[in-house]
């Protein structure tokens, strides 16, 4: 060999040592890692060890083991008490600007010398959020009935509705359907209603 080539065939050496060092375990059947072949064959070593239950639950399945350890949602609660139902409130739209209430309609009639006995608020028949009739107010007695709607277009289809039982001043309807007043009484009530303001 010439000294040229001295360098190169002990890099060529040194790779051969380390290839023979490293790949020493490829003679060894038992250290080699499975190929697909002997992985189908035979389990892997791992397999055993996974049957095998753990000595101690693991936190996330720790059930416990006297009734102090108990989550509160599991502890055993008193009876169920019972509310009341009650029905959410009432939403009626607002009755127009300048137009009388129904309290402030029978509180004239009172003041004129007519009958409204018995006067109860029945605003909640007008319906949840205006639904229903529709209207603004409802007071009842038993000689007439007023209703305040919100504006006087709904008034007047309501009056239109209820024919010769009915009168209208505005948004203000007088109605005499349920009322046991004489028809040649009912000019009074519609005076008074003509002057409120």
């Amino acid at each position: 060999m010439t000294p040229r080539s001295l360098p190169a065939v002990a890099v060529l050496l040194a790779a051969v040592a380390l290839t023979a060092g490293c790949g020493g375990d490829e003679a060894d059947p038992s250290s080699a890692a499975p190929t697909a072949s002997s992985a189908s064959s035979a389990p892997p070593a791992v397999a055993p060890t996974a049957a095998v239950a753990p000595s101690a639950p693991t936190p996330s399945v720790a059930q416990p083991s006297t009734p102090a350890q108990a989550t509160p949602s599991v502890a055993p609660q008193g009876p169920t008490q019972r509310r009341p139902a009650s029905p959410p409130p009432v939403v009626l739209p607002p009755r127009p600007a300048g137009a009388p209430g129904a309290k402030q309609v029978v509180e004239a009639f009172r003041a004129a010398g007519l009958k409204v006995p018995r006067p109860v608020d029945r605003s909640v028949d007008c319906g949840p959020d205006g639904l229903g009739l529709g209207c603004s107010e409802l007071i009842a007695t038993d000689t007439v009935t007023v209703y305040v709607f919100p504006d006087e277009t709904s008034a007047g289809d309501i009056a239109e509705t209820w024919g010769g039982q009915s009168y209208r001043r505005g948004a203000v309807v007088l109605n005499y359907l349920e009322a046991k007043t004489p028809a040649a009484e009912r000019p009074r009530y519609e005076k008074v209603l003509n002057g409120l303001r």
